[in-house]
C-alpha cells in the first residue's frame, strides 16, 4: 500500500497493523475499512431551545468516586453491559459509529451491487456494484484458488540475479504492487506547495523491529514462521520446503528491521524526510537504479525526492547485493501471496486471519464476508463510495451547522493563543499567522475525485483490485511535480474519524463523525462542545503539538519560534511525556506502559482541544444565561462538558489488540484519554469538588498547561 510521507494526524486508530492506512490516495488492494453516519448535525442551542436530554445518567457507576477514577464512574457500566463482539478486538463509542456507518454502507453497495448491470455505463454506481458482486461470489473465488497470483509467482520462480530482482520489484510497482519500501506523493517539506516523491520503509510482516529480536515475542516470531509456511504449502510447496523458505523468509526480514526506525523514531521529522537528487541516490544504492525506477513509474523527478530512511535503503541494496536469489525468491513469493490472500479463496483467507487476526490481535471471529468486501471495495474506490455516504446521510444544512460550530472552537483557540503567558509576542504572531491559515473541511470534498479511466469487470474480484490499486498508485504519483491542492480529503466521509494534515494545514471532520455521541442535533452546549467541539479543538491543536508546532501556516517545516519559547514547550510537553509513561493501562501486566513520546502528539492534542474547547463553551454560556445556570439531568453545564468528553473514550480493548497498540499506536489507550486531560484541568476539579490528592486532580508542578 501507498505510504504516506507525513501521517495524517488522526483523532483515534482506526485500524489494525495488518491493514492501517493513512493518506490522501485510495489504498487497493489491501482494505481500508471505515474505523482508526447519518443524523444531520447542527449547531448548538440556541437560548429559546428547550434543552434535551442526550446523556442517559443511568449509565453512570454511582459506586466510582467521579475524582477517583472518572474513566470508570463514566463508562464502567456501559462497557460490562456491551462485550466485544466477536468479530471486532475492541468496541467502544467509536465503533459503534463506525458499524452504523458499515451498515449504511452496506445497504448502498448492495443496491449498486443488484442494480449494476442496469447503471449507467462507467458510472460508480455500476463500477462499485460490480466490485462487490464479484468479491460476495465466495464460491466463484473459492473456484479460482490461488490462480489470480499464478504469474505473479511464476515472474518470481524465473529471477536469477539481482538485476532481475530489482527490475522485477520496479515492475510491481508500476502496477500498484509495492515491495520491499513504499513510494508516493507528498508535499515538500522546504516547499509545501510543491509536491515530491518520498520513498518509506517498509517490507516487514511483523509490526515492529522489537518483534524480531525482543525475547518477549518468541512465540508471536514463532507462529509468524508458522504462517509464513502454511501461506507457501498452500500454493504447492513442500512442507519440508515451506519451512526452509519460511526460515529464509525471516532471516532476510530481522535484517530489513535491523535498519528500520520504530514508531518513536519515525515521528522524528528528521527521520521522515531526507532529500537527494536521484544521482545521488544512485550512489546510496548503488544495486538499485532509481532513474531506472521512476522511468518505468512515469513520472519525472525534477531537482530530487525525499529518500525519507537512508539506513533502511542502504540494507535494502545490501540485500540485493548479498542475499542469495533463492532468499529473494522466498521473500517475494511469501509477500505476494500474504498481500493476495484476503482476496483468494477461504483456506487462504483463514489462514491470514489466524495469524493477523487471532495470533496477533485477539480476535476469535474473523469479520462476515460482506465487511471484508466491503473494506476492499472503501480501500479501491473509497471515496467514490463517499459520494453515495454523503448523498444519501449528510445534508448541505447539516455542513453549515457543523461550520459554525467549529468557528466557535477555532475562536476560542486564537483567543487561547494570544493570552498565553509563557509565550512571547514574536512567538505568538507567527502562531496566530498560523492559526489565520487552517482551512477547516467539513463532511466531503467540495470537489469529487474522477473516476474515469478505472475499468471494473464483472466477475473478476482479484483483478478489479490489482486494477484499482495501479489506478490509485497512477492517480498518486501523478501529483509529484504539481501544485498542492489543499482541498483534497485524506480521509472517506464514512469515516468516523477526524484529521490534521500539517503539510496543507488543513483540519478536517468527515460527515460520518459528525453525528451522536459527539453532536446531537438538539443537544445542550456542554454535550456538544464535550463531543464534537473537543475534537474539533483536538485537530486545532495538532498544527500546535510537538510536530505541528515545526510547521508554518502555509505547511513548510520551519523554525517560527524564539530559542527560549521552545525550551519552554519543550518543558511542558516533557511533563506530559512523564504523566503519559506512568500509566500501565492493562491490568494484568504491570509492566507494560504506555510510550509517552510516541502518543506525545495525541496527547497535546487532547489537552489542548479539551481546554479550548471547554473556552468555546464558556464563551456560550455567557451568551446564555438561563442555560448556564440550568441542570439537566441533575448535572450542570461543566459536568455534562466533561461527562460527554469521557463517554466518546468509552472503550474495551482485547489484550492482544491492546499490548500490539502499546507497541505501534500514537494514541493513548481510550481509558487513558478520558482522564488524562480533565486531570490538568482546574476546571475539572471544580466542577466535579475534588479535592488536592484525588487521583483526578494533577495540581502545583504535576499540572500540565501548553495551549
Amino acid at each position: 500500500m501507498t505510504y504516506k510521507h507525513l501521517k495524517p494526524l488522526l483523532l483515534t486508530a482506526s485500524v489494525t497493523f495488518a491493514l492501517a492506512a493513512c493518506g490522501k490516495q485510495e489504498q487497493a488492494p489491501v482494505p481500508a475499512p471505515a474505523p482508526s453516519s447519518s443524523a444531520p448535525a447542527a449547531a448548538a442551542t440556541t437560548a429559546s431551545a428547550k434543552p434535551v436530554s442526550v446523556f442517559d445518567t443511568s449509565e453512570l457507576d454511582s459506586s466510582i468516586n467521579a475524582c477517583q477514577d472518572f474513566n470508570g464512574f463514566v463508562n464502567a457500566k456501559w462497557i460490562a453491559a456491551n462485550p466485544i463482539p466477536q468479530d471486532r478486538t475492541r468496541w467502544g463509542a467509536f465503533d459503534a459509529l463506525a458499524e452504523k456507518s458499515l451498515n449504511t454502507q452496506h445497504d448502498l453497495v448492495d443496491d449498486a451491487a443488484k442494480n449494476a448491470a442496469q447503471a449507467k455505463p462507467g458510472s460508480i454506481e455500476q463500477k462499485i456494484g460490480y466490485l462487490y458482486q464479484a468479491g460476495m461470489d465466495q464460491d466463484a473465488v473459492n473456484k479460482l484458488g490461488y490462480d489470480p497470483i499464478k504469474p505473479q509467482l511464476d515472474q518470481i520462480a524465473a529471477l536469477k540475479t539481482s538485476k532481475d530482482v530489482a527490475k522485477y520489484i520496479t515492475d510491481r510497482f508500476a502496477e500498484g504492487d509495492q515491495q520491499v519500501f513504499n513510494f508516493g506523493s507528498g508535499a515538500d517539506f522546504k516547499d509545501a506547495k510543491i509536491q515530491i516523491g518520498f520513498a518509506n520503509q517498509s517490507g516487514l510482516g511483523l509490526p515492529t523491529r522489537d518483534y524480531y529480536t525482543d525475547p518477549k515475542y518468541a512465540e508471536i516470531r514463532e507462529a509468524y514462521k508458522g504462517y509464513i509456511a502454511k501461506s507457501l504449502e498452500l500454493t504447492g510447496v513442500s512442507e519440508a520446503d515451506a519451512k526452509k523458505q519460511a526460515d529464509d523468509v525471516f532471516a532476510f526480514e530481522t535484517k530489513l528491521a535491523g535498519a528500520s526506525l520504530s514508531p518513536t523514531q519515525m515521528r522524528d521529522l528528521d527521520n521522515q524526510y531526507h532529500f537527494v537528487s536521484v544521482a545521488d541516490a544512485d550512489k546510496l544504492t548503488p544495486h538499485f537504479n532509481w532513474q531506472d525506477f521512476f522511468k518505468a513509474q512515469g513520472v519525472t523527478i525534477d531537482k530530487g525526492f525525499s529518500l525519507s530512511q537512508p539506513k533502511f535503503f542502504a540494507a535494502f541494496d545490501k540485500q540485493l547485493a548479498s542475499a542469495p536469489i533463492a532468499q529473494w525468491q522466498a521473500y517475494l513469493r511469501f509477500h505476494t501471496i500474504s498481500d493476495a490472500s484476503a482476496y483468494l479463496s477461504t483456506a487462504f483467507q483463514d489462514n491470514r486471519f489466524d495469524f493477523y487476526g487471532k495470533t496477533l490481535s485477539g480476535q476469535p471471529e474473523q469479520k462476515p464476508l460482506w465487511k471484508r468486501v466491503l473494506g476492499a471495495v472503501n480501500g479501491s474506490m473509497g471515496e467514490a463510495l463517499g459520494q453515495l455516504y454523503v448523498a444519501k446521510e449528510f445534508t448541505p444544512e447539516a455542513k453549515q451547522r457543523a461550520q459554525e460550530l467549529v468557528t466557535n472552537v477555532r475562536e476560542a483557540l486564537k483567543d487561547r493563543i494570544a493570552q498565553l503567558d509563557w509565550m512571547s509576542d514574536a512567538t505568538k504572531q507567527k502562531a496566530l499567522d498560523k492559526w489565520n491559515k487552517f482551512l477547516p473541511k467539513i463532511g466531503y470534498p467540495d470537489h469529487w475525485r474522477s473516476w474515469d479511466g478505472l475499468e471494473i469487470k464483472q466477475g473478476d474480484y482479484y483483478g478489479d483490485l490489482l486494477a484499482a490499486a495501479k489506478f490509485n498508485y497512477q492517480w498518486d504519483i501523478g501529483h509529484i511535480g504539481k501544485p498542492t491542492d489543499r482541498t483534497e480529503w485524506g480521509m472517506t466521509p464514512q469515516t468516523v474519524n477526524a484529521y490534521y494534515d500539517p503539510s496543507t494545514n488543513t483540519i478536517n471532520f468527515p460527515a460520518a463523525i459528525l453525528q451522536p455521541p459527539f453532536f446531537y442535533a438538539n443537544g445542550d452546549d456542554a454535550i456538544n462542545y464535550g463531543g464534537i467541539g473537543a475534537v474539533i479543538g483536538h485537530e486545532s491543536s495538532h498544527g500546535f503539538d510537538d510536530q505541528g508546532a515545526q510547521f508554518d501556516g502555509d505547511g513548510n517545516k520551519a523554525d517560527w519560534w524564539t530559542a527560549q519559547d521552545k525550551a519552554q514547550f519543550k518543558a511542558r510537553t516533557g511533563k506530559l511525556v512523564d504523566q503519559f509513561n506512568g500509566y500501565a493501562p492493562i491490568k494484568d501486566k504491570p509492566d507494560l506502559h504506555v510510550n509517552g513520546e510516541l502518543t506525545l502528539g495525541e496527547n497535546i492534542a487532547d489537552l489542548g482541544g479539551l481546554n479550548v474547547a471547554y473556552d468555546a463553551l464558556q464563551d456560550a454560556l455567557k451568551k446564555n444565561g438561563a442555560e448556564a445556570q440550568q441542570k439537566i439531568d441533575g448535572y450542570t453545564q461543566d459536568q455534562r462538558y466533561f461527562l460527554s468528553w469521557a463517554r466518546v473514550w468509552r472503550n474495551n480493548t482485547r489484550q492482544k489488540q491492546a499490548e500490539l497498540y502499546l507497541n505501534i499506536d500514537p494514541h493513548a489507550p481510550a481509558s487513558l484519554r478520558a482522564i488524562g486531560a480533565p486531570s490538568n484541568m482546574t476546571a475539572f476539579a471544580q466542577a466535579f469538588q475534588c479535592k488536592t490528592g484525588d487521583t483526578m486532580v494533577r495540581d502545583g508542578d504535576k499540572q500540565v498547561k501548553i495551549w
